[in-house]
């Protein structure tokens, strides 16, 4: 058994499909199954069920993936650290970034930390909170920004980045538009636009909305704010946005209104996984970031 054999293993685990895995690694499939079958042979036991149209994982399969995944974590951290040392100051770092946070909140330390790293490839994906989470634990992501931080966390190490409140968006004819304040009970008979349900500021709306007695009358959920803000523009509904970005609002059709009577914040953290092996770079940018997004 090698390396190779045990990614073949972890690559047919997480689709449960010898075709799937075989295209994402790609290889032949009957290639893929005599290195997966090498390996039951050598283990002795079956590491698979093959009867049903799925395949699953057998009880001793589940015990090899979860020893494959260490002794792979533990290799790439070897490799990286070797290239780390061999060649300082190149590789990628992929960071998750929500859709609602985007270049308002982030553009400027990327920029900063380009200038010192150029040679630093910086990969962003704009996924949710929750998405963000589970591929930092994968691995896929090396470092992720998150909305509404946990107050302790086994799976990350996390710095917490920014806490900004939410304000209401409206159209300037709208009857709320007049308030220099709008108290959150108000929100419950507007027609809401709502972030979709795979990001945790969702749940930290309704959370807020069952706290003052009511659900919201949701009329459409985005993970896109531009979206959002253009459904408030042509009088559809009403948003919560954070107030970065109200201020760079450039729609002279929309009022955004402070919230009396509730703290809700987004609340951006910065997180990566804990006893991982961190790259030159991924500690670079989380050095860069915490002397210049830390929040106290």
């Amino acid at each position: 058994m090698d390396i190779r054999h045990l990614e073949y293993f972890s690559e047919v685990a997480k689709h449960l499909s010898f075709t799937k895995a075989a295209s994402a690694l790609h290889i032949s499939q009957p290639s893929l199954s005599k290195a997966i079958k090498s390996i039951e042979d050598e283990l002795g036991v079956p590491l698979f069920y093959r009867s049903s149209k799925q395949l699953e994982l057998t009880d001793a399969g589940k015990a090899v993936l979860v020893n494959a995944k260490t002794v792979l974590e533990a290799f790439y951290g070897l490799t990286s650290e070797l290239s780390d040392i061999m060649d300082l100051k190149k590789g990628e770092i992929s960071i998750g970034v929500p859709p609602i946070v985007g270049a308002a909140f982030f553009s400027k330390l990327i920029s900063q930390f380009k200038e010192q790293y150029p040679s630093i490839q910086i990969k962003l994906t704009e996924v949710g909170t929750n998405k963000i989470k589970q591929e930092v634990e994968e691995g896929i992501l090396d470092i992720g920004l998150i909305c509404n931080i946990p107050g302790h966390s086994e799976q990350f190490e996390l710095i917490k980045v920014l806490n900004d409140p939410l304000l209401l968006i409206v159209h300037k004819e709208h009857p709320l538009a007049q308030k220099a304040k709008v108290h959150f009970s108000e929100i419950e008979n507007q027609p809401f636009i709502l972030y979709r349900k795979d990001f945790s500021l969702h749940d930290r709306i309704l959370e807020e909305c069952h706290k003052f007695g009511f659900y919201p009358n949701v009329v459409c959920e985005s993970s896109q704010k531009d979206f959002m803000i253009e459904l408030v523009e042509a009088k559809l509904g009403v948003a919560l946005l954070p107030s970065r970005i109200c201020q760079n609002l450039h729609h002279q059709e929309l009022v955004a209104i402070p919230l009396d009577g509730s703290k809700i914040n987004l609340e951006l953290g910065m997180i990566w996984k804990k006893n991982k092996y961190l790259s030159f770079g991924v500690r670079e940018f989380i050095a860069v970031s915490k002397e210049h997004l830390f929040v106290k």
